[in-house]
Formats: C-alpha cells, sequence, structure tokens
C-alpha cells in the first residue's frame, strides 16, 4: 500500500517538476517554445475554410480564452524574456497570441497542414530552419498546431502546452514542457 501511495504521488509531481524545469530554461532566455494553440473544440475546420475568415474555422472558445491569457500572465509573472512571437494564420492561433502576448507576428509555416502530405514535409523543414537559425538572447515563441509540434519533435502536445526545444547537430529534440491548464 505504501509502495502504490508513493508511486501515485511521484506520478502526480512529475507534470510540475517538468513544468518547473521549463520555466527555469525559459527564465535564461535563447529558447525556442512551440505552444499548440489554446482550446477549440472540435476537430478538423468545416469545408468552407478560409483562412482569412474566422467564421469559417474552428475558434477558441471561452475556455481557450481564459487558457491564452493565463500563458501570458504566466510568462510575464515568471519574468520569461520575450525576444518575438510568431503565429500561423489560422484565427485560433492568433487569438491565442494576441490573448497571451499583445503581438505577434504571422509565420505561414506555421499553419496546419495535413500530416503526411507533400506540403507537410516542405513546411516542417520550414520550420526546422527557422528553429535552427534562431540565436536571439530572449526567447522565440511559436504558437502553431499540436500536428505542427508531433511533426518537429514527436511529442503531441494538449491545448496550449508549450513544448521548449533543443537545437544540436542531431536535430530537434523536447527540453521541457510546461502545461497551462
Amino acid at each position: 500500500m505504501i509502495r502504490f501511495a508513493t508511486t501515485l504521488f511521484l506520478l502526480l509531481c512529475l507534470p510540475a517538476a517538468a513544468t518547473e524545469a521549463g520555466w527555469a530554461l525559459l527564465r535564461e532566455g535563447g529558447q525556442v517554445v512551440l505552444i499548440s494553440h489554446a482550446n477549440a473544440p472540435g476537430q478538423g475546420d468545416p469545408g468552407n475554410f478560409d483562412v482569412e475568415n474566422c467564421a469559417t474555422q474552428r475558434n477558441l472558445s471561452d475556455r481557450g480564452r481564459q487558457q491564452a491569457r493565463r500563458i501570458g500572465a504566466l510568462f510575464l509573472a515568471r519574468a520569461a524574456p520575450i525576444e518575438q512571437v510568431l503565429t500561423s494564420r489560422y484565427c485560433r492561433a492568433q487569438e491565442t497570441a494576441d490573448l497571451a502576448f499583445r503581438e505577434a507576428e504571422i509565420f505561414a509555416a506555421l499553419d496546419y497542414v495535413e500530416p503526411g502530405s507533400q506540403a507537410a514535409e516542405t513546411q516542417t523543414q520550414a520550420l526546422r530552419e527557422r528553429i535552427m537559425a534562431y540565436s536571439g538572447a530572449g526567447n522565440l515563441v511559436m504558437i502553431t498546431h499540436p500536428e505542427n509540434i508531433e511533426a518537429l519533435t514527436g511529442a503531441r502536445p494538449r491545448d496550449g502546452e508549450a513544448v521548449i526545444v533543443t537545437r544540436s547537430a542531431e536535430g530537434i529534440a523536447v527540453a521541457a514542457r510546461i502545461i497551462f491548464g
């Protein structure tokens, strides 16, 4: 019984420890942070999807908007320096960026594309090149879609989760994750 309780306690503490490790990295600066857009209920976008028209897209829920504000508040409270914020053109990603960070620059390579397609491979390569080239003192924040983060790192984030990546000659890997709730 004691072994079970100890194991349960450790499992519950792992996300908190992982989150604290992530904040420690971000306070140092120079990191690349991939954030999956905040909560936007449903799967995919409607058949009449138009990237320029939010009414044709899956958008943030009230919970998603609260989550995005929390992301920004925690970056501020945890003194994580931000050099630049890039976002997908999708409204749910842009709204996440706007609510969390107030300013963001569009980077179309962060847009959603169908996994496994030729377009996905081309886009993933463009993201990989941008990430590998980053050398700023503050953190580079990229608001994108879970599928893009998974294609780059092999890790599938939750809505509004941050994945901090390491860059090396071997490629891109997950250094830490931050769950914003």
